[in-house]
């Protein structure tokens, strides 16, 4: 295992800090200095400022969220984060990312492996949103959503669109480019009012309330790993 995903794994940083940690000649590997090409073993010891480290359990939480909480670890503009709705230890982080307004199914982990495969967009997770828009949509319009339309960084791919009621919608998508539906919905000319995300790969946290989790099956996370 790479040392920045075995920081990660142990809890101590991101993969991207834990670069910082490396190079900043605070990690070290049995007794030498880390870097960013070491590989670690299951024997290995690997120390911050001279205090030892090691992996923590694997942990894959489903979480359902809840609106105006951030998607990150921490928020400068001290708002409340995904991250403290679900245990501390060990410690997990956010795959990809939800708008502060958007709600539903979201998966944090400390599989970093398992996490870069899901949010890659070569693997095409199915991310299946509730969509509700000012006003209703034409029914040309909702084919325009499911052949793709063009945005300023290039045309979305072929979705699946269906209308639920009169002004809203259900889109399943399989990028995952930064405010995408909304973005693809203004590009038809609507606004969305409302947005939550019904299943992400596969899973549903729709029988959770806002702001729960649980833990992911067994079962559940072999068909992520066997998806990605």
């Amino acid at each position: 295992m790479r040392l920045n995903a075995y920081l990660a794994r142990a809890g101590v940083a991101s993969r991207r800090k834990a670069d910082d940690l490396i190079k900043a000649g605070r990690v070290t590997v049995n007794g030498e200095l880390g870097q960013l090409n070491t590989f670690v073993e299951s024997r290995d010891r690997v120390e911050v400022d001279g205090t030892r480290v090691a992996k923590q359990p694997l942990a894959y939480l489903l979480l359902n969220k809840p609106g105006a909480t951030v998607t990150t670890a921490s928020d400068p503009q001290g708002r409340p984060t995904v991250v403290q709705l679900v245990p501390g230890e060990p410690r997990v982080v956010p795959v990809g990312r939800l708008d502060a307004d958007t709600t539903g199914a979201l998966l944090l982990t400390n599989d970093g492996e398992l996490a870069h495969r899901l949010a890659h967009p070569r693997y095409g997770v199915d991310k299946t949103y509730v969509v509700e828009l000012s006003r209703a949509p034409s029914d040309d319009q909702i084919e325009q959503l499911a052949a793709g339309v063009e945005l300023d960084d290039g045309p979305t791919a072929p979705a699946q669109a269906r209308r639920v009621t009169k002004n809203t919608i259900e889109l399943t998508i399989h990028e995952g480019r930064n405010r995408q539906v909304k973005r693809m919905v203004e590009a038809i000319g609507h606004r969305v009012t409302r947005l939550h995300r019904s299943r992400y790969a596969g899973l549903s946290a729709d029988d959770l309330e806002p702001g729960t989790w649980r833990e992911l099956t067994a079962d559940e996370v072999q068909r992520l790993r066997r998806g990605a």
